[in-house]
């Protein structure tokens, strides 16, 4: 099944940011995009948050240095997974969580996932 995807433009490049509608969302997409370390601690921050955080912000999330074209990666596939919703304002990419249509497709899936990896992160830290 070929997926449809929401264009939004950056009228100053003209490259649409995709992002899939919220019924194209799936368990599937979801589990793969925070089933790397890096990205479920940037959605775990990003959804902590009360604004939105430009990429920038994440260059050490894990601790170590990520190269600004892995955070772009990381970012991207977030996005397509239906995670996050990107807005280009200047030079920077402004990335908020999209919980409200993720919570009304998926109750409870999202809130689950953050809460085990905070859990997670307790229980290295305590160790």
């Amino acid at each position: 099944m070929e997926q449809s995807f929401e264009k939004v433009y950056d009228y100053h490049i003209m490259r649409p940011l995709l992002h899939p509608a919220p019924e194209e969302i799936t368990v599937e997409g979801i589990l793969h995009a925070l089933s790397d370390p890096v990205r479920v601690a940037i959605y775990a921050e990003i959804v902590g948050s009360d604004c939105s955080q430009i990429c920038s912000t994440f260059v050490n999330v894990t601790n170590r240095n990520v190269p600004k074209s892995t955070l772009s990666q990381h970012f991207k596939v977030l996005r397509e997974a239906g995670l996050i919703r990107s807005e280009r304002r200047g030079v920077e990419m402004h990335n908020t969580s999209r919980c409200a249509e993720l919570e009304a497709r998926f109750p409870g899936l999202v809130a689950a996932i953050v809460a085990a990896h905070n859990r997670q992160l307790q229980l290295q830290e305590a160790s």
